[in-house]
């Protein structure tokens, strides 16, 4: 009846199954404004369903206004209910599909086979167990200050910083800090320095909250920072302990040099700490931040300690950015999930962390050594590494190659993925003798194939090798 057919084998309820029918003949015009409704006893029997099914379905449609009853007249339909179909193509995207392949060199991805799932699950366990009723509720835009106690008393062990936890707000990650600050230094200047190469990721975030990047080149030394002379009043994006993507440490007069344009220009300093928990030949570098807390503002994650899904950061924030932080936030998304929180204070306080970063530093340290000498044995003389011995990639040199866009397509198709720096450069034509190879996550059977794969696919395209 009235061309409804009933999916008796759906998760959705019959009657709102027959709701939706009548609902969707009337907005499409096929019932029109005063057309009279069957009854319900009529519509029932049509249907083989139960008088009451139909009566819940048509309570629903007077509920929303989309019929009108009268006692001792038909129900009819109401008026100014068509509405006329879109016009908009109906095209859906299609979900894309990771491609596997032999050898997966993609940067930044940590190791998540050596996680320690179930110490962390434990944590998981014991904040949902001992949290305080006052917990579930709102906690503030700061974040939980458990949470940032332990967030400062880490920072002073491993990277000497001395950091008020009143100063520390938690943020769901590097990339969702990045978004916040953009807004709270909107205001000061449309313009940011950043570095030329740097992360894509980092460059669209300021990009899309209306600021125009000046690129500032980098060399082995990091930002070249006597090239800031003329932005005056912008904002500086740096990652100083280890450049992305050319892995270099800034050096002491260009961190000084830095500091005074801050001073200077009144602006800020964006230090992105990125990955300086995992160094391998000394101490991890001093932050940028110890040299003027109220010029420099410090974003950390745990997203390369531990794992990205975590989506736990944090940002030592200079005095005079704290109530519009907190005023951006809770006018946003408010705050963190508290469970997370809860767990990763307890993996700091017992020190869990630590232990596992010390195992990470040593087995990436090893794979970095083992990426080295395949790269050694494929290539022989013919390359040659760039930056620090730190973080989870490796930038790469080749004297008198070229990698773009056609070189990285063909070694996918050999089953490599591969990066080229010149993909981070803002300004075009620099760096396109290098690769960016990541290992993290490799271990060192899957190096060396990978490496032997690589060297395959660029000996038989590249013949200069």
């Amino acid at each position: 009846m009235w061309g409804i057919e009933l999916d008796r084998q759906s998760d959705m309820p019959i009657k709102r199954q027959i709701y939706e029918a009548f609902k969707q003949r009337m907005m499409n015009g096929i019932l029109k404004e005063g057309d009279a409704m069957p009854s319900t006893r009529e519509l029932a029997s049509a249907l083989s369903v139960s008088r009451s099914t139909v009566c819940e379905a048509y309570d629903m449609l007077t509920a929303e206004g989309f019929i009108i009853a009268h006692q001792g007249a038909p129900t009819r339909v109401a008026p100014g209910l068509t509405v006329a179909e879109s016009r908009e193509p109906k095209v859906r995207r299609k979900a894309r599909s990771e491609k596997k392949f032999a050898a997966d060199f993609k940067t930044g991805q940590p190791d998540l086979r050596e996680f320690p799932r179930y110490s962390f699950e434990q944590g998981l366990k014991k904040a949902v167990a001992e949290l305080s009723l006052s917990s579930f509720g709102y906690s503030g835009a700061q974040g939980s200050l458990p949470l940032r106690e332990e967030i400062a008393a880490y920072l002073y062990r491993s990277r000497g910083i001395k950091a008020d936890p009143q100063d520390i707000f938690i943020t769901a990650g590097a990339t969702h800090a990045l978004h916040v600050i953009a807004e709270l230094l909107r205001e000061q200047s449309s313009r940011i320095a950043v570095e030329d190469p740097c992360h894509t990721g980092m460059l669209n975030t300021f990009m899309q909250r209306g600021f125009m990047p000046i690129p500032v080149c980098v060399d082995e030394k990091g930002m070249q920072t006597n090239r800031l002379e003329e932005m005056h009043g912008c904002p500086v994006y740096v990652t100083p302990s280890h450049q992305f993507p050319l892995g270099g440490i800034l050096q002491a007069t260009r961190r000084a040099a830095l500091i005074r344009f801050a001073r200077d220009n009144e602006s800020y300093i964006i230090e992105d700490d990125y990955d300086s928990e995992f160094r391998y030949a000394g101490e991890p570098i001093a932050p940028l931040y110890a040299m003027d807390p109220q010029r420099v503002i410090y974003v950390g994650t745990f997203s390369k300690v531990l794992y990205p899904a975590l989506r736990v950061g944090y940002v030592i924030l200079p005095l005079k950015l704290q109530k519009q932080w907190v005023k951006l936030r809770t006018y946003t998304d408010v705050q963190n999930p508290v469970f997370e929180q809860a767990a990763l204070t307890d993996f700091l306080q017992t020190r869990r962390l630590n232990r596992h970063i010390q195992k990470m530093r040593k087995l990436y340290g090893t794979r970095r050594g083992a990426l080295l000498q395949s790269l050694g044995d494929a290539f022989g003389d013919t390359w040659r590494p760039w930056g620090d011995a730190a973080g989870l990639h490796i930038a790469v040199q080749f004297s008198g190659l070229r990698f773009d866009e056609n070189v990285e397509a063909i070694c996918r198709e050999h089953g490599v993925r591969i990066s080229s720096v010149a993909r981070y450069c803002i300004g075009k034509g620099h760096h396109e003798d290098k690769l960016l190879l990541g290992y993290g996550h490799l271990n060192n059977d899957e190096i060396e194939k990978g490496v032997r794969l690589l060297c395959i696919a660029m000996c038989g395209y590249l013949p200069q090798i």
